[in-house]
């Protein structure tokens, strides 16, 4: 094995992953709120089913099972029905809170969760979003499939570190962001860009786009 038939596809494939999920999202968004809180438990449960999620997506996707998917649209849009329900849900869920000031508590007594609604929440906008199908799956496992037999798996292994590194940083750094969201007012400006994200987002999805 050789420098392009290794290393290369993974750097391409790191690169293109870390491309598709570093834009602002709902799962980002989410995970960046659970991560000021600094409460460590959460935020490992929910960066380990965001990376395992996508890792499992991606995997799939290289064995070809976008085309599956292709040929079933009927499943993208019951979950996108079921998508765009939830998304607008937590947006409105998100919007009072930011007209709320007895919900906007700093420091780390911040905005509480449960470990199961935490998961709920990490699973439900991991699984119920079609754009997720669609980018690792169908994207990411079509263009893992462009690379050569061996390469191909190099390059998924390099898409899937991507995942856990970003989700890992996003989560375990937000916590440098503390200083800022030690008032109330920075929870509430954070509430209503995450309402502004998923009500957003609900459309979008409602819209078929």
């Amino acid at each position: 094995m050789t420098f392009s038939t290794t290393l290369l596809p993974a750097l391409l494939g790191f690169g293109t992953g870390l491309a598709l999920i570093v834009a602002i999202g709902a799962q980002n968004a989410f995970l960046l709120k659970l991560g000021l809180t600094g409460r460590n438990g959460l935020v490992l449960a929910v960066v380990a089913i965001c990376a395992i999620s996508d890792a499992v997506l991606i995997v799939v996707g290289v064995l070809g099972i976008g085309a599956v998917i292709e040929a079933a649209p009927v499943a993208l849009v019951v979950i996108r029905v079921l998508g765009t329900v939830f998304l607008i849900a937590y947006g409105l869920f998100a919007a009072w809170r930011a007209l709320k000031p007895k919900a906007l508590e700093p420091g780390a007594a911040s905005p509480r969760i449960s470990l199961r609604a935490a998961v709920f929440t990490a699973l439900a906008l991991t699984w119920l979003n079609p754009h997720v199908y669609l980018d690792t799956v169908l994207l990411l496992g079509s263009v893992a499939n462009q690379q050569g037999e061996a390469e191909r798996w190099w390059w998924a292994g390099g898409a899937v570190l991507a995942s856990f590194t970003w989700f890992t940083l996003l989560g375990f750094g937000a916590r440098l962001l503390r200083p800022f969201f030690a008032k109330p007012s920075s929870w509430r400006v954070l509430d209503a860009l995450i309402a502004v994200v998923m009500l957003a987002l609900g459309i979008r999805m409602a819209l078929g786009h």
